[in-house]
């Protein structure tokens, strides 16, 4: 993108969790690139993250409240999620197993596919450009542990939900995620993969802050469209920090 073009107004919803802070930083300081704005639940979201008058206040499971937030808007990233709760009376030094839930309403099934489908769809009646999607690697296995946490089978909903954003028509972006961990970003080298192969090696990890990198690079690039792919990286002190956001996203050939 030339230095000259207008900035691109970029919403980022789940702003409020853990890799939507970070991308919603991200933005801001880049203000000459990027018009920012954020979709958190609650006030108290909205305040952790600045109070800012460009983070909006609404629930992605009711269509119409997250409409005021992408009118107007260039692109879209999506980083809500359905987070399972864990049951009080867990003793670690017992051994065994926390066991998890999730609270009334906010099962996979509405934040993961409804909710998204939701975002989808009101970004596409607005014309928006393009929509990265940031999902979790694994959703090839139904009997992956994470869909029988609170027996939410979340990764099938998230699926799902990436499969309707390829049919949507709208130029795409499918990240899925390995193990996120909150480190620093860009000082390691990013492994793009297909099909959960990534899951089979000893790197299946990837930084928050790369993360969120990636879905912001991904606005950048033409090569990135249409494009849905596994994200990993190699630890720390191997390989060369990745800096070339055009050649990562010119290696992934999959569309879904």
């Amino acid at each position: 993108m030339a230095d000259s073009a207008a900035p691109q107004t970029v919403l980022v919803t789940g702003a409020g969790g853990r890799t939507g802070q970070i991308v919603y930083k991200k933005l801001k300081e880049r203000s000459g690139q990027y018009v920012a704005r954020g979709l958190v639940r609650t006030d108290e979201s909205k305040e952790k993250i600045g109070g800012a008058d460009d983070v909006y206040i609404g629930d992605i499971r009711d269509a119409g409240s997250v409409v005021p937030a992408i009118q107007g808007i260039d692109a879209l990233i999506i980083l809500t999620s359905a987070v399972p709760k864990m049951k009080p009376g867990f003793d670690p030094t017992k051994g065994g197993r926390p066991e998890f839930y999730f609270e009334d309403g906010a099962f996979p099934e509405q934040v993961d596919w409804v909710g998204q489908k939701n975002q989808i769809d009101a970004a596409k009646a607005a014309g928006v450009k393009q929509i990265v999607l940031v999902g979790s690697m694994g959703g090839t296995d139904l009997n992956h542990p994470l869909n029988s946490l609170g027996n939410g089978n979340i990764l099938v909903w998230k699926r799902k939900a990436e499969q309707y954003l390829a049919d949507s028509g709208v130029p795409y972006t499918i990240i899925r995620a390995g193990g996120l961990q909150d480190k620093e970003g860009g000082i390691r080298e990013l492994l793009v993969g297909k099909d959960d192969e990534l899951l089979k090696t000893e790197t299946r990890t990837i930084a928050r802050a790369d993360v969120a990198e990636v879905c912001i690079q991904a606005l950048q690039f033409e090569e990135a469209k249409f494009k849905a792919f596994d994200l990993a990286s190699k630890p720390e002190g191997t390989g060369t920090p990745t800096k070339d956001f055009k050649a990562l996203f010119s290696q992934i050939t999959t569309r879904f």
